[in-house]
């Protein structure tokens, strides 16, 4: 979708490739992951954590965005690099879609987490509606809240959180309810282009941010049939 590919932007990060490959020479770590916790891929992209969890087969699963590597990409903690790679993309849909990624962890490296920073998620909540206050919480700008514009369609809402290049992926809440994954700033619409980068999640002077609603997201992992149908935070 033309849209999302203008406004979503993955970072890159050089070496976090090299030392996602190295895994196998890596000594097993004891990695802490959940909720906005940073994640770097051997494409040498970084992105943001949305949820970690289980699915309905029981094993340990998370949500990212779908641009930030394709199926099959290893990844790594960005705060553990010594660990290796600490699972794989199990689906991406290449931000060609609803651009969302379903990431399978090993279980031996990684504890799962409900709270990070100034992040709590224990449980799925409803798409907030317009004036509703959401918080976002990314590995590049940090936790910040700002409030809802509207919904372009089902799939796409506006806030005014601070969204920068890494921070794809990372979850948005309502209190401790996860309501929507983080994809990006809205840099153009319907042919006009505009782009106020944001300078810190406490200014709130930028162009807005965008997120998919959490319950869209969950409902095309479930269509696939595949690991991550079920998900449910931890």
């Amino acid at each position: 979708m033309r849209f999302r590919w203008m406004a979503a932007v993955s970072a890159v990060i050089a070496g976090v490739g090299a030392a996602v490959a190295g895994a196998a020479q890596a000594a097993p770590g004891n990695v802490v992951l959940g909720g906005s916790s940073g994640l770097v891929f051997e494409n040498n992209s970084a992105c943001s954590l949305t949820a970690i969890g289980y699915d309905n087969a029981g094993r340990l699963v998370g949500l990212t965005a779908g641009h930030c590597a394709p199926a099959g990409t290893r990844l790594a903690s960005e705060t553990a690099l010594d660990a290796g790679a600490v699972g794989v993309v199990a689906y991406s849909d290449n931000g060609e879609g609803l651009d969302f990624a379903v990431l399978q962890f090993d279980p031996a490296k990684v504890t799962p987490v409900r709270t990070v920073g100034a992040t709590t998620i224990n449980g799925i909540g409803p798409t907030p509606g317009p004036g509703t206050t959401v918080c976002s919480n990314g590995r590049s700008s940090g936790p910040g809240c700002g409030v809802v514009w509207g919904n372009l369609d089902e799939t796409i809402t506006l806030n005014q959180a601070c969204s920068k290049p890494g921070d794809s992926g990372g979850p948005v809440t309502v209190g401790d309810r996860l309501v929507g994954m983080n994809q990006g700033r809205v840099t153009g619409l319907a042919g006009i282009g505009f782009d106020v980068p944001c300078s810190t999640a406490a200014n709130p002077i930028h162009s807005p941010a965008f997120f998919a609603p959490i319950d869209v997201i969950l409902a095309a992992v479930n269509a696939t049939g595949g690991v991550g149908t079920g998900f449910r935070p931890i």
